[in-house]
């Protein structure tokens, strides 16, 4: 009778345990059922000047389309040329000059049809907020003042608007030994903010983000060439949708509002 019991207590114990293997095995994980949404990751490579707005549009785009990550490279538009043509993984290229994105199209390096002339800006003379000896760009000749930045000429578009304007202007000859170039308007910038040079040329929306310099003047637009910011796809990318998506974006009524207030001019469609 033990005997037959304890066979009874074991058959049904292996049934319990049957049971139990059979309940977990058919509740597969939640991760099997529901894979994690994959982001895509789009590289930007944008004019220095560009900082403070895109910055804020990296956030606004982070709300509006979580599955999408902007990845931004800031710098003088001449050495993001280059660092394009050597292979580096850009989508999108925003540059502060037309000749920059002309040499890029001349390479096949963009999506020649996806080009277009996103922002304006204006050249504008600043000084530190208490310098009082500059009042205008005449001033600048004056022996008192000893050190003036601008960018360089060759690969920062504001360096060569502002050669092209002095040069119009019949300064360019006499400014040249007060001549400390910089890499980028940013640095220029920072030069003036800092009080290592009494004046510098850099766009109005550099100027308008700084609380430390002043606008002396606003560069007479016929001195120079229109400043026009191009935008393009680049050729190799390999989210070409995505990255056309956020340059829409960037030319919507709203996202150019948000460019005004930086201190950007809209271009006439």
């Amino acid at each position: 009778m033990k005997k037959v019991l304890w066979l009874l207590m074991s058959f049904l114990l292996i049934l319990s345990l049957v049971g139990c293997s059979a309940g977990n095995s058919s509740q597969p994980s939640t991760n099997a059922l529901t894979p994690q949404a994959k982001s895509t990751e789009i590289m930007i490579s944008a004019a220095a000047s560009l900082k403070d707005s895109l910055t804020e549009f990296q956030k606004d785009y982070a709300q509006k389309k979580p599955e999408v990550k902007l990845t931004i490279n800031f710098g003088a538009s001449g050495t993001l040329q280059q660092q394009i043509e050597q292979g580096a993984p850009v989508d999108l290229f925003i540059s502060a000059g037309k000749a920059q994105m002309d040499a890029l199209e001349q390479k096949n390096l963009i999506v020649k049809e996806s080009k277009v002339d996103l922002l304006g800006n204006d050249l504008v003379l600043i000084t530190g907020k208490d310098n009082s000896k500059v009042t205008s760009l005449d001033d600048l000749t004056k022996a008192s003042v000893n050190q003036i930045s601008i960018g360089t000429p060759e690969s920062v578009p504001a360096g060569k608007y502002a050669k092209e304007s002095l040069t119009s202007l019949k300064l360019w000859d006499a400014l040249q030994p007060k001549f400390v170039l910089a890499k980028d308007v940013t640095q220029v910038l920072n030069y003036v903010e800092t009080g290592n040079v009494e004046a510098g040329l850099v766009y109005q929306s550099d100027a308008q983000g700084s609380t430390k310099v002043k606008v002396v003047t606003v560069v007479p637009a016929s001195s120079h060439k229109p400043i026009v910011y191009p935008a393009a796809l680049i050729a190799a990318s390999k989210n070409k949708q995505v990255a056309e998506d956020f340059l829409k974006y960037l030319q919507s009524s709203d996202a150019q509002k948000v460019f005004m207030k930086y201190g950007f001019k809209t271009l006439a469609k």
